[in-house]
């Protein structure tokens, strides 16, 4: 079955043409980072506009990438939430269009859930029934979740984050460091060559919730220790020790409570945004080797939001389908299903 993915949660207008949820045939992604980086952050407003501006293009651009015409495409899947309000609409307008257009189904999305299948995309990552069950660490600019994945649909709620999450850790953390949005590529290429011993930062480690995750006091951790040793300009030596150390923290925080999850020896798959750090992915396959669980990462074309995931999430038979489909609103707060 061929599906157009349609991905516009933040700051990523994006679609994808796919194949049996697994083949794809093209990805677009048109990223608004440089219109964002004056600001720190994602501005909401510009990035609707921006995605009301590129979208027709983008759609395009998938169909012609793909090799195929409008009349071959036989379902469309968009994200639905979580995300920014003013974002999502933009996507669903867009779907609802086509698929009363091109008479096809319409599917709604969980953008997370997009996130949890992107690590079984091309012909040569796992297929995702085979793998169940299995833990799931969900790790991007707005989320941090740990779930343990029983089958397509299926998922139990072992921990989240109970403030920021790792991403928006980075991200702040860079502003503090005078690094730059985003964050997190920010900090990954300053820390190279730093000492990540430098500094002991907190995990952020919650007394009586074993899998709960907490970067706010890291953060004013990296706040105080700036007030007190003020790295001097031009002292590169002395900022990739600091770059480096936070990032540790941040890293071991993510590790220690995934491989407690992975007690069991069942796979672990790491998925979103922050997955593509390279020091996660450094000492995650360490720790995979140590532990004796079999690791799956996304590939970095997949890690950070795409379309691709959304249509290959529609292929398995999951998403708001039917009538209703046609009838739905954004949900920036949707939440992903968690079943025992």
């Amino acid at each position: 079955m061929i599906i157009l993915g349609i991905e516009t949660s933040c700051d990523e207008t994006a679609a994808a043409v796919v194949r049996d949820g697994r083949v794809v045939l093209s990805n677009i992604v048109y990223s608004q980072i440089k219109l964002h980086r004056a600001y720190g952050g994602v501005v909401p407003e510009i990035a609707s506009r921006k995605h009301v501006e590129i979208m027709p293009h983008v759609l395009q651009q998938a169909i012609d990438g793909a090799s195929i015409r409008w009349s071959d495409v036989e379902a469309i899947a968009v994200t639905q939430g979580p995300g920014l309000a003013s974002s999502l609409l933009v996507g669903l307008s867009a779907a609802k269009g086509l698929a009363l257009r091109l008479g096809i189904p319409l599917i709604g999305i969980n953008h997370l859930e997009g996130h949890l299948f992107s690590a079984f995309i091309g012909p040569d990552a796992p297929v995702f029934p085979d793998l169940c069950p299995f833990t799931a660490l969900i790790v991007s600019g707005g989320h941090t979740t740990l779930l343990r994945v029983q089958g397509p649909g299926r998922y139990q709620l072992l921990g989240s984050t109970i403030d920021d999450a790792a991403g928006e850790a980075f991200d702040k953390g860079s502003n503090l460091l005078g690094l730059g949005y985003p964050g997190g590529p920010a900090i990954d290429k300053a820390s190279r060559g730093g000492n990540p011993e430098a500094v002991d930062f907190p995990r952020g480690r919650q007394k009586g919730h074993l899998f709960s995750f907490s970067f706010s006091g890291l953060k004013t951790a990296l706040l105080y220790h700036l007030k007190q040793h003020p790295i001097p300009a031009g002292d590169s030596a002395r900022l990739a020790d600091v770059a480096a150390s936070y990032q540790e923290a941040i890293v071991d925080a993510l590790l220690e409570r995934t491989v407690v999850a992975a007690r069991d020896g069942r796979p672990v798959a790491v998925v979103g945004g922050v997955s593509l750090n390279k020091r996660l992915r450094e000492k995650l396959t360490l720790c995979s080797r140590e532990k004796g669980f079999p690791l799956v990462l996304s590939a970095p074309a997949f890690c950070t939001d795409n379309a691709a995931m959304i249509a290959a999430v529609a292929h398995y038979g999951l998403g708001l389908r039917d009538e209703s489909a046609l009838h739905m609103d954004c949900e920036p707060r949707l939440e992903l299903f968690a079943a025992p």
